[in-house]
């Protein structure tokens, strides 16, 4: 009997996935742990693997955005009969291709402004990495123009780099700088970037930010990474220093460890620190698990490691959810200040700047300093004023005396 397969439900917050591309088509035959497509959720690109053997009878959504539950495709025995089950399912009929069309018979051609409708091109069996796709979708690039470095002619993400950088001899199609007159570009909205827009937008709006800030001299902090990194395996970053010194802070401070669900706030017994990542897509929070009970060096490799795959869009879901605090931090960006959205459910998050030198008054004599900025947005429903600074009073304290960090 022929199996109807579904827009699964990959993650907690997803309502619908988008199809990027099939690796199958119809007439294919597939067995289980066979890649029928990629799909892109809210918060990664995943493939859908096929869990029965059989025939790819009917490809319902050849790409774009599908509802979770959905119908996308039949898998069955080679000429079964599978209409009555479209008729039963999710989908409309009259948005099905035809059964015996396969995606690239019935892709739309993607929307550019201004000049004629472009030819369609099948791109649905080009090899290439989630991210190459990504990418080209964004910056509108062809990939049948790419050429593939990676293994069997796979595009990945260097070749669409290197195209971008090339000049026109090099990049095998007709080129020209970018001038005033360009048009307009419409790119699709990823799924990524929808759910952002909308869980920040119901995190400003639904919950009543305020915001602390203070200034810390980290001096002792710089001298105390030098003498560290004359000794750690690797180089431990500032970043690591204040991930310690929240997860330290945090512990002190348990009423800011707390997560806003409505009805009810939970006070976590464990210290989960989601780091705000920023890929080309939009932003992550990768999730260092029991950050309080890990040192400098684990801490820094974690985080190191977390960040570089998320970068590649390879973390797995459960990498990215159960934060309890979630620290931002864009002082590699040369920003001195910034005030972030909170992460939902978390009730806190720290925005965290560059370090400067700058006058000030230490001991009652001015001098040079490093100056730090950390601004706390707190949610008033769970966090109270004095709550909130009295944890970035420990922070600062942490990173001005790093050393206590190790009592």
């Amino acid at each position: 009997m022929a199996t109807v397969i579904k827009m699964p439900r990959l993650s907690d917050t997803m309502t619908e996935g988008f199809i990027k591309s099939w690796s199958k088509k119809v007439g294919d035959r597939v067995k289980p742990g066979d890649v029928l497509a990629e799909v892109e959720t809210d918060k990664a690109t995943m493939d859908l693997e096929a869990y029965e053997d059989g025939v790819l009878l009917h490809i319902a959504i050849p790409s774009g955005g599908v509802p979770v539950d959905d119908i996308i495709a039949i898998l069955g025995k080679e000429g079964e009969a599978f209409e009555h089950l479209l008729n039963n399912g999710a989908t409309s009929g009259a948005d099905n291709p035809p059964a015996n069309a396969t995606a690239a018979e019935v892709a739309e051609p993607s929307t550019v402004s201004g000049g004629s409708a472009p030819e369609v091109q099948d791109e649905t069996r080009i090899k290439a990495s989630p991210l190459a796709r990504s990418i080209a979708r964004e910056r509108g690039i062809s990939l049948s123009a790419v050429r593939g470095s990676g293994d069997h002619g796979r595009i990945v993400k260097r070749d669409l780099e290197e195209l971008a950088s090339a000049p026109p001899a090099q990049t095998g199609r007709a080129t020209r700088p970018p001038s005033p007159s360009d048009k307009d570009r419409e790119v699709p909205v990823s799924q990524m970037r929808k759910t952002i827009a909308r869980r920040l937008a119901e995190s400003k709006f639904a919950a009543p930010h305020f915001y602390l800030t203070t200034e810390v001299n980290m001096d002792a902090c710089i001298a105390a990474r030098e003498q560290l990194n004359e000794r750690a395996p690797e180089k431990i970053s500032f970043n690591d220093l204040i991930a310690k010194a929240c997860a330290t802070a945090l512990r002190a401070h348990p009423a800011v460890n707390v997560s806003w669900h409505g009805d009810t706030m939970v006070y976590h017994g464990s210290i989960h620190l989601g780091i705000a990542v920023a890929i080309d897509d939009g932003l992550v929070v990768p999730v260092v698990r029991d950050a309080d009970h890990k040192g400098l060096t684990d801490l820094h490799q974690e985080i190191a490691d977390l960040a570089a795959r998320a970068k590649d869009r390879k973390l797995g879901l459960e990498e990215m959810q159960g934060n309890t605090f979630t620290l931002s931090n864009l002082g590699m960006f040369d920003i001195e200040h910034f005030t972030a959205i909170i992460n939902p459910p978390d009730a806190c998050i720290l925005a965290v700047g560059s370090i400067r030198k700058q006058p000030a008054v230490v001991n009652d004599e001015l001098v040079i300093s490093n100056r730090m900025k950390m601004t706390l947005s707190c949610d008033h429903r769970a966090v109270d004023g004095a709550t909130g600074a009295r944890f970035l009073q420990t922070l600062k304290g942490l990173l001005e005396a790093p050393v206590a960090m190790l009592l």
